[in-house]
């Protein structure tokens, strides 16, 4: 009889597993605004003016960041949903107002959401064509902490860099792209809460368990009237 409970609960237990723990779903975060220095273009010998040119906030979007334009309390470009599907050169007729925003130094973005957030994972979306000086950026550096991309030498535009496995609680996050080379673009950032298990997935797994325990009554029963 002890084989049989120990058969029994394993077989249970082995659905449990095969099936996996509860589907879990991250639900994408609302940026209420960001603050940064604006993109750089004409004035450092860029072929465009790849400034976020549709910023709402304080600041003059038209202004070289490294000619001391600087935005804050608004959002633009990198928070519109907008993700581009090609190089920057691409878009030549469409700056100041493309998808992309692009920078000569290495930008620090300060995130702010509505509430504190706990963010699981960022996802950025940049341009890696290696042309013109255009690379991925090679770390970002999240809340001071270092995310190497390792995939930046190689070109693919456009790159996708995928944060995972964070456990960041707070209002506001600082995400800094390092430049290697010339410049870095970046057409939108995404943030994501830590996964929870979807309400379905728990019902079933609350109900893979009492089966469990049903069985495991009803064997000890059958053990006691043996006995």
């Amino acid at each position: 009889m002890r084989n049989f409970l120990f058969a029994t609960l394993t077989i249970a237990a082995g659905g449990l597993i095969i099936g996996g723990m509860p589907s879990a779903t991250a639900a994408l975060l609302t940026v209420a605004s960001y603050d940064m220095p604006n993109g750089d273009g004409g004035a450092h010998g860029g072929g465009a003016n790849y400034w976020d040119g549709n910023y709402n906030g304080a600041g003059n979007p038209h202004q070289d960041g490294l000619s001391g334009g600087y935005l804050s309390g608004g959002t633009g470009a990198l928070a519109d949903g907008v993700i581009a599907a090609n190089p920057f050169f691409d878009y030549f007729g469409l700056y100041p107002t493309a998808p992309y925003v692009g920078w000569l130094a290495s930008p620090t973005i300060k995130f702010h959401f509505a509430s504190a957030v706990t963010i699981g994972e960022i996802k950025l979306y940049v341009d890696n064509c290696h042309c013109a000086g255009v690379t991925s950026p090679s770390d970002i550096i999240v809340n001071g902490t270092d995310y190497a991309v390792p995939n930046w030498q190689y070109a693919s535009p456009p790159l996708t860099i995928d944060i995972t496995g964070l456990n960041i609680t707070a209002k506001s996050v600082d995400v800094e792209l390092v430049d290697p080379t010339y410049w870095v673009f970046m057409s939108e950032a995404q943030f994501f809460s830590s996964a929870v298990p979807e309400l379905g997935s728990w019902a079933m797994m609350i109900i893979g368990f009492g089966g469990v325990a049903f069985r495991l009554r009803r064997g000890a029963g059958a053990t006691a009237a043996t006995i």
